[in-house]
């Protein structure tokens, strides 16, 4: 199943194709259709932030680019497809699977894709939160559902949430189901696995996995019940099979349980702190989608970056990405710290509001409107909370 692969693997596959030195053969899939080929799709590789090579996926779902530089991480490949969101990934590429995630309709919708390299043979996707284990043997659950399993290297593996539950904790794990009886493996650390995770019409966050760890359960992220979105990103080794993982990583569905921060560099803080800069710059001339480029690479710097959500929530709202808006919303309002913070939390509770009723989910809108309220006084809060409250 793999989507990128080096002359020899090809050779196998039905696509007989000649790869010289300095080429870069792609294959691009469906994330939610097991072995769907995505044809026409714009692939591009870029390097040092200028574009330098562009080819376009043939009815396979394949093409071959000339890349005659080193495979590294100066270079990021890009894949666009009409209908799907934008797939944005660091470079090494080569031996790796490309899956396009389809644009969700949901304000409240989740999409994780797990992809990895040839060894090991066997990763296992958990999506865990109350009542639920959501993995190879428990493909559906509360409106949740394991869309594509992989057992055999390279993914994708998928799970999508089509609607979080407020008030629900939600933790995302990777098992090494290959080396589920070996806790001390370096496998899983060295698969090159990459989660990646889709709101609305965006990749929202990206996970590389941590190398050069011993271990065979990778925890990635959890989501609180006010749907704060937390990196956890740690290793463990375990010597469970796959439906104890839950037990695994069960304690941490209790937002009381804390989740260390990730330490962030001065040079890093620095870096996002001048992208923050640029953003607001383009986000004041008007062009958003550049505004929210610069905001997500200074929260990728720094996943500690108040300002740099509050103004990417801006962006998103003003560019018609709603569900992305309330993900950046939720993130500015657990950010929120100092003199400011209610009136930072008051703010963000109540564009929350606005896009729920909006959208005509009036309940949310009313719980936001209200949570809104909790933090500062406003007769435009109290008004809105009755304007929605019968409807």
């Amino acid at each position: 199943m793999s989507l990128l692969r080096v002359a020899s693997v090809l050779s196998l596959c039905a696509a007989a194709w000649s790869v010289q030195a300095g080429q870069l053969p792609i294959e691009v899939l469906s994330a939610v259709v097991k072995d769907q080929k995505i044809a026409d799709a714009e692939v591009l590789l870029q390097r040092n932030g200028e574009q330098n090579v562009v080819g376009k996926t043939n009815a396979q779902g394949q093409v071959v680019l000339e890349a005659n530089f080193a495979d590294d991480a100066s270079n990021l490949l890009i894949i666009k497809k009409a209908g799907y969101s934008n797939l944005v990934v660091k470079c090494p590429c080569k031996d790796m699977t490309y899956a396009v995630s389809p644009v969700m309709q949901s304000l409240d919708g989740l999409r994780v894709v797990l992809t990895w390299g040839k060894t090991p043979a066997d990763l296992d996707s958990h999506m865990i939160f109350p009542g639920n284990n959501i993995y190879f043997e428990q493909q559906k659950g509360a409106d949740a559902e394991l869309d594509v399993d992989d057992t055999d290297s390279y993914g994708p593996e998928t799970i999508t949430l089509q609607k979080k539950h407020y008030g629900e904790s939600y933790v995302y794990a990777v098992h090494d189901y290959t080396n589920a009886g070996n806790p001390s493996s370096r496998q899983l650390s060295n698969s090159q696995a990459t989660v990646f995770v889709y709101m609305g019409q965006s990749l929202v966050r990206t996970y590389y996995v941590p190398v050069n760890r011993s271990g065979n359960l990778w925890t990635v992220f959890r989501m609180t019940g006010n749907g704060d979105f937390q990196d956890i990103n740690t290793f463990s080794g375990v010597t469970v099979g796959a439906k104890d993982v839950l037990n695994e990583v069960s304690p941490l569905l209790d937002d009381k349980v804390a989740v260390a921060a990730v330490a962030v560099s001065s040079t890093a803080q620095i870096d996002a702190k001048a992208l923050n800069v640029k953003g607001e710059a383009a986000y004041k001339a008007g062009n958003l989608e550049q505004a929210i480029a610069f905001f997500r690479q200074a929260i990728d710097l720094n996943n500690g970056f108040g300002q740099a959500y509050s103004n990417l929530g801006l962006a998103y709202q003003k560019a018609g990405n709603t569900a992305e808006a309330i993900w950046a919303n939720r993130k500015a309002v657990a950010l929120a710290a100092g003199s400011s913070a209610n009136t930072v939390r008051a703010s963000s509770y109540y564009n929350i509001a606005r896009i729920y009723e909006d959208a005509g989910q009036f309940s949310d809108a009313q719980r936001h409107y209200e949570l809104a309220k909790e933090q500062k006084a406003n007769p435009v809060y109290d008004t809105a909370i009755e304007r929605v409250k019968n409807r």
